[in-house]
């Protein structure tokens, strides 16, 4: 399994069209082939940062998530919303307790 984390920060004024745009396609995003687990997180004290935690089955799914028709029209709406560049993570679990 992949973990992959995106932080992403945003100009304030824009934090409610990318909170939109990400409610419009959070079901379609975590029902992507490959997709088992999609979360969304706000940093507390710098509250423009989010971040999207989500699992992968393979890097191939998270690469054919990358390249659908899917992730262009996210992504084309939620570039312009940036204040900083993005950053990505892909990483294995290593340790989980519940």
């Amino acid at each position: 399994m992949l973990v992959r984390i995106v932080k992403m920060s945003f100009e304030p004024t824009k934090i409610e069209e990318f909170l939109a745009n990400f409610e419009a396609n959070k079901s379609k995003i975590r029902a992507f082939g490959g997709c088992s687990f999609l979360e969304l997180y706000r940093d507390q004290n710098n509250t423009n940062i989010f971040f999207t935690y989500s699992y992968w089955n393979s890097e191939n799914d998270l690469n054919n998530y990358r390249h659908s028709e899917l992730f262009k029209s996210v992504w084309a709406k939620t570039k312009p919303l940036f204040n900083a560049k993005p950053e990505a993570w892909s990483v294995d679990k290593l340790v989980s307790l519940n």
